[in-house]
């Protein structure tokens, strides 16, 4: 059984990607954790001063963080009733990022699916400070949902590659099992910056093509080209559904979502995306 953690603030971005988490899993069996953190920054100078319970904020903030889950979970009942799902609520008072990793390790959680709010006017995804954090943080595999994105099934799955990383069957688990769910392709596209491929480059090549082995999938190479445009060039060229890419200190993901360069280039995502811990 999968466990899937679903953060929320309540918004319809939220809610827009806890749909898109119970469509991708509908056939599965599976245990979604709602949760939802509470900070109240207008009484911050409070909270620091006296314990919540003092000062009565602490009960009426975590009574609004409840309510609001309990009828989100009703909701989700209602409107998929889906006898495969069950959800479990959480609330707390902490950092929304502390609170995920600390959930994702006393559940075991197998996967985070969360919104990302898109720029207004613009089709690049502009991650919030939240998204950033976890993923530096996360060990764990997060699938980030653009706002208003209409679900449909990844039938064509795009992971840009360099080539650098190691790959591990672990750590394309997740992957793995959602392409064999939804009868998936893989398009492993690797844009070409030298004219060979290292010896480590070719070995770690092996490996993916060894893990892939039982899974559909192609291996396409792009003449040298910037990153952003080579996935936004293939993109255009072929209707993909998800898009997957391993965060690792030493590869280019690193430079797409953590430097501020990603706010001036932009990446044209429309789609869900997948971020794999290195």
């Amino acid at each position: 059984m999968n466990r899937i953690l679903l953060p929320t603030d309540f918004s319809e971005n939220a809610f827009n990607a806890i749909k898109y988490a119970l469509q991708l899993f509908k056939n599965k069996e599976c245990t979604f954790y709602l949760l939802n953190t509470y900070s109240p920054a207008v009484y911050k100078a409070e909270y620091l001063l006296y314990s919540p319970g003092q000062i009565g904020l602490g009960d009426k903030y975590q009574l609004r963080s409840m309510t609001g889950l309990e009828k989100l979970k009703e909701r989700l009942e209602n409107e998929f009733n889906n006898p495969k799902h069950h959800f479990v609520i959480h609330s707390a008072y902490s950092a929304l990022v502390d609170e995920i990793v600390q959930t994702v390790s006393r559940e075991e959680i197998d996967l985070v699916v969360m919104g990302t709010q898109g720029a207004t006017g613009a089709q690049e995804i502009l991650l919030g400070t939240n998204t950033i954090q976890l993923i530096k943080r996360a060990s764990f595999p997060v699938i980030a949902v653009p706002s208003q994105y209409q679900y449909s099934d990844p039938k064509e799955i795009l992971f840009p590659t360099d080539y650098e990383v190691s790959y591990r069957k672990d750590q394309l688990k997740m992957l793995l099992q959602l392409q064999a769910d939804h009868l998936s392709q893989i398009e492993v596209l690797h844009i070409v910056t030298d004219y060979e491929l290292s010896e480590t480059q070719k070995e770690n090549k092996g490996k993916l093509e060894d893990l892939l082995q039982n899974s559909s999938h192609l291996f396409h190479t792009l003449p040298n080209q910037g990153v952003i445009e080579g996935i936004n060039n293939f993109q255009v060229e072929n209707k993909i559904n998800l898009l997957a890419m391993i965060q690792n200190k030493h590869t280019f993901l690193e430079r797409l979502f953590i430097e501020p360069v990603i706010k001036n280039v932009g990446l044209y995502v429309r789609i869900p995306f997948m971020v794999i811990p290195g």
